[in-house]
């Protein structure tokens, strides 16, 4: 994943009403979820919810599909993993990130 990438997904995150939205996307799984059912579940306005789900769009965490008369909106994985993976690239210089047990006092 490209560095404006990562910023570009960081920043559509960056704002809260946007970061609901994908979050109860990827707890939807695969099957994702209607405008409708998004905007009753989070209590947004269809007009807000419309505008918060294209920049979620733009910048590659979301897609749209459209089923019959519904549209639904899924979180893009690949993305996100491609997200988590960047961030995570380097961490602790190759080493496990879990932080070692305390040291036992009575030992």
């Amino acid at each position: 994943m490209e560095e404006k990438d990562v910023i570009l997904s960081l920043s559509a995150l960056a704002q809260p009403v946007r970061l609901h939205v994908f979050r109860a996307l990827v707890v939807a799984g695969p099957q994702g979820l209607t405008p409708g059912a998004l905007a009753e579940q989070l209590a947004v306005a269809p007009t807000t919810l419309s505008f918060h789900l294209k920049e979620l769009m733009f910048a590659g965490l979301v897609s749209q599909e459209r089923d019959g008369r519904h549209l639904i909106y899924r979180a893009e994985y690949a993305h996100m993993n491609g997200l988590l993976g960047y961030l995570t690239e380097h961490c602790c210089q190759g080493q496990p990130c879990t932080p070692p047990p305390p040291a036992c006092a009575a030992c």
